[in-house]
């Protein structure tokens, strides 16, 4: 599974709406609402959660991946040292983190591109990508429906 900064994770791409998504990975295994009334889909097989946002028509805009086989770069994240998977992405440009910490975890979040890493005893055990707000304080949705 590939991330693709400012766009998703593999087919997802943030702007699709629940059919385009059920139509690619079909019925997730679970199907709730948040406090916020925005839907969220977990895919079991995918290690993966999807925020629709109830404030943008239901648009998929926030990911959440635990996946082994998520990649950035051509490069595994998860399970691997939070050290090394920085080193990689600074060699791509992307070198501005900010750091915050609790209990055992650490976040290491990059604005730019609205990624964070969640580390546990330094090794990368999640990624949350968001879609990017752009300068009109918009969300700069890149699906495009047929």
């Amino acid at each position: 599974m590939k991330i693709n900064l400012k766009n998703g994770i593999d087919q997802l791409i943030f702007g699709m709406k629940q059919k385009d998504v059920t139509a690619i990975y079909g019925k997730p295994d679970r199907n709730y609402k948040d406090e916020d009334d925005n839907v969220i889909f977990a895919y079991n097989t995918l290690k993966i959660r999807l925020t629709f946002y109830k404030e943008e028509d239901f648009k998929l805009g926030y990911m959440v991946a635990s996946n082994p086989n998520l990649e950035l770069f051509g490069h595994k994240v998860i399970n691997r040292k939070i050290s090394e998977v920085k080193k990689e992405l600074t060699a791509k440009g992307v070198a501005k983190f900010t750091q915050e910490e609790f209990d055992t975890f650490e976040n290491y979040f990059n604005e730019d591109n609205w990624i964070i890493f969640q580390t546990e005893f330094d090794e990368v055990v999640k990624v949350e990508v968001g879609a990017i707000i752009n300068q009109k304080d918009e969300f700069d949705w890149k699906f495009k429906s047929k």
